[in-house]
């Protein structure tokens, strides 16, 4: 690989194109690189792959949720609903199937960058529409819950529903995930 080739696909600015042995750069995941011994090509490609593995947990719920929700207006029940059920009903149908969007663009990026030697580019933009998939997918799972105990319990019921979805998101989605990261890892371990 020529040092041009390693330099247009380093994520670090800091990195020497001298590659992962020789440099003092820190992996996204903050390791330091010499100890996967890998180039920064072959970390980009490790990155797409994990990404890509990620995705295809999730993309499978949220297809089935908007899937489902998508059969809600053609129940006899649903034509009961008031305003306020069906202006959840519309918030949430609309996240579930942005989210199902966001969370399929890596796959159109991937096309679109293909063998055009751009992984630095699709990583980093499949990377933030994840992000963002996930951040729709919550707001359809917490309509959801919102919705359903709003139907069969009350207006009440619903609001504690969908505050105990919020927060039971923002700790495991987003506060343990930040409390691992910012331990120090023991790599014998791994």
């Amino acid at each position: 690989m020529s040092r041009r080739d390693r330099e247009s696909v380093s994520f670090h600015p800091t990195e020497s194109s001298a590659g992962p042995e020789q440099s003092d750069a820190v992996d996204l995941d903050g390791r330091d690189q010499r100890e996967r011994r890998e180039t920064p090509t072959e970390r980009l490609d490790r990155n797409w792959g994990d990404l890509i593995q990620e995705l295809r947990v999730v993309q499978t719920g949220v297809q089935f949720l908007t899937g489902f929700l998508l059969t809600l207006p053609f129940q006899q029940q649903f034509g009961r609903l008031d305003s306020v059920d069906i202006d959840i009903y519309l918030t949430t149908i609309c996240a579930s199937i942005a989210a199902t969007v966001f969370l399929q663009t890596p796959v159109s990026v991937h096309r679109a960058l293909f063998r055009r030697h751009q992984r630095r580019e699709a990583v980093a933009l499949a990377h933030r529409m994840a992000v963002v998939g996930l951040l729709l997918l919550s707001v359809a799972i917490t309509g959801v819950a919102a919705l359903i105990f709003d139907v069969v319990v009350n207006r009440v019921s619903g609001v504690i529903a969908a505050v105990i979805t919020v927060g039971t998101v923002a700790v495991l989605w987003v506060v343990v995930p930040l409390g691992v990261r910012g331990r120090p890892t023991n790599t014998s371990d791994i």
